[in-house]
C-alpha cells in the first residue's frame, strides 16, 4: 500500500513538474545574440533577402519582416538584429573558428534596425 502511494505521489509530481521544465529558456548561445553590423548592403539570391559585408569583411545574410531594406541597397549602413543560425551552420562556424580563430564570420540576421551612413559602399 505505502508503494502504491508513493508511486502515485510521484507520478504526480513528474506531472507538475513537466510543464515548468519544459517552459524555461534553453541556455543561450552564439547563435541567440544581438548583433550590430557596419558594411555594404547588397541584394541577396531571393526575393527580401539581403547580404551584409562588414567593414571587418565577415558576411551576413540578412532579412527582416519589420525593416525595408532595398531602399539601402548600395549604401553603406548599420543593421542591428537577432542573429539566427541551423544547428547545421553553427556547428560548422564552430568548427571553423577553432581550426582558424581569425576566420572571418559568416551567419544569419534578422534585422530589426538600419541605419545609413553613406550613401556609397566606397571608402
Amino acid at each position: 500500500m505505502k508503494t502504491k502511494v508513493a508511486l502515485n505521489f510521484l507520478a504526480l509530481c513528474c506531472f507538475v513538474a513537466a510543464p515548468i521544465l519544459l517552459a524555461q529558456d534553453p541556455p543561450k548561445d552564439k547563435s541567440a545574440d544581438v548583433r550590430s553590423i557596419t558594411g555594404c548592403l547588397t541584394k541577396g539570391d531571393s526575393a527580401n533577402e539581403f547580404t551584409i559585408t562588414g567593414d571587418d569583411g565577415s558576411t551576413w545574410e540578412l532579412k527582416s519582416k519589420t525593416v525595408k531594406l532595398s531602399p539601402h541597397v548600395g549604401h553603406t549602413v548599420t543593421v542591428t538584429g537577432e542573429v539566427w543560425q541551423s544547428d547545421m551552420h553553427g556547428a560548422k562556424e564552430k568548427a571553423k573558428e577553432t581550426v582558424d580563430p581569425n576566420a572571418k564570420e559568416h551567419g544569419h540576421l534578422n534585422v530589426t534596425k538600419v541605419s545609413m551612413v553613406s550613401e556609397s559602399c566606397k571608402k
